[in-house]
């Protein structure tokens, strides 16, 4: 497990980190960024994990037009969670002589091999929001604060359970509890999967040991959490069983913190089908999310999901194309963080945005005064 407290190492390594030692040199191979040539030679070769998520589609969307509306050439490839496949596009990508690579990986321990071959080609890479792991071959990193967001997500939970008032300060009329609550991982592959258990259950422990909050089915370790690969069916099966295995017996469950809208809609069909709500006023239990999918953001409009997180994908991927530019012209991305990304070999230069927090009483302002989503869209739960 990545914890964000044993990421600090030496000043020697934090300095080496900052080096990108992909950017400059003679490669083996005949690609790697020309810093003389127009953006219109050079292409920047994005490798994208999946499109039945919502938001990997908008982040695929926004990084080849704000790309090609720079004059770069894109090869964008999906691998639709399906590891052989993402090894094989970056494979071709290298092959092919790519000026620089921007990875979205389904498992960041995976491509060792094709961070090997890119190193050998001069081929610089950025790691696009799911950090490479176990591979010295990794020049930046571009993401949103991962361990804030779990921590966000707890006191969203606590929120929606009245623990916490709407400054996230101990609630004046707090319930005293026990209140029982169930708690959910995502993909035990995705490095960020760690860190935003590791932020939730770092806010949640307090409120663990004194006995306000329970895990009633005991499944309190990111294993047994865990939901491969973020599939909402995996999450909607694990809450019907934790339902019939541990509230079978007037037990009350008062909410699930989820790190992940498709999980959380899965888990909100399991509620809804053992005949809890359909509302949180009509009793439906708290359920947390992230990344404030349409369909989410109808649900929260309809006081039926609690909560997400908002982490927009227009300043992730303008954040990614300034990166892969500056690598371009042979200058160093700016970084905001160079202490908390280990990923097992090196720390991992970084660029970290911000996130925010939606609830039923911001959404409107958040999500849609921004231009982020229509009315019509939050109405029909639709894009």
């Amino acid at each position: 497990m990545y914890n964000r407290r044993i990421f600090m190492l030496g000043a020697t390594a934090t300095a080496a980190a900052l080096g990108l030692a992909a950017c400059g040199g003679e490669g083996a191979g005949s690609g790697g960024p020309d810093t003389d040539a127009a953006p219109s030679e050079q292409t920047v070769g994005v490798a994208m994990p999946t499109q039945t998520y919502e938001r990997w589609v908008a982040d695929g969307n926004n990084i080849k037009k704000g790309l090609e509306d720079k004059g770069f050439k894109v090869d964008m490839q999906y691998a639709e969670d399906d590891i052989p496949t993402q090894q094989q596009q970056i494979d071709q990508m290298v092959n092919s002589g790519v000026s620089v690579l921007l990875i979205a990986s389904i498992d960041g321990a995976s491509l060792s091999s094709q961070l090997d071959a890119a190193a050998a080609a001069n081929i610089p890479v950025i790691a696009y929001d799911r950090l490479l792991t176990d591979n010295e071959n990794v020049d930046f990193y571009v993401t949103f604060d991962n361990y804030k967001v779990g921590v966000n997500q707890a006191n969203a939970l606590m929120f929606g359970l009245g623990l916490l008032d709407e400054e996230f300060k101990p609630a004046g009329d707090a319930p005293k509890g026990p209140l029982n609550v169930e708690l959910f991982a995502g993909s035990l592959d995705d490095n960020n999967a760690h860190l935003f258990w590791q932020g939730a259950i770092d806010t949640l422990q307090p409120y663990f040991d004194d006995g306000t909050l329970v895990v009633l089915s005991k499944q309190i370790d990111i294993e047994q959490a865990a939901t491969q690969r973020w599939e909402q069916e995996t999450a909607q099966k694990r809450m019907e069983n934790l339902l019939t295995t541990h509230y079978n017996g007037g037990e009350e469950l008062a909410g699930v913190l989820s790190p992940a809208d498709p999980l959380s809609r899965g888990i909100i069909n399991a509620l809804q089908n053992a005949g809890l709500g359909p509302t949180i006023e009509e009793g439906l239990p708290v359920v947390t999310g992230q990344d404030a999918e349409i369909a989410s953001i109808k649900l929260i409009a309809d006081g039926v999901q609690s909560s997400t997180i908002f982490k927009d994908t227009r300043t992730l991927a303008d954040q990614a194309i300034l990166s892969a530019e500056s690598i371009l012209k042979g200058e160093e991305p700016e970084a905001n963080d160079t202490e908390t990304y280990d990923n097992g070999v090196k720390v991992v230069p970084s660029y970290l945005l911000p996130i925010q927090m939606v609830l039923e009483s911001n959404y409107q302002e958040i999500m849609v005064d921004s231009g982020y989503y229509t009315p019509e869209q939050v109405e029909s739960g639709q894009l």
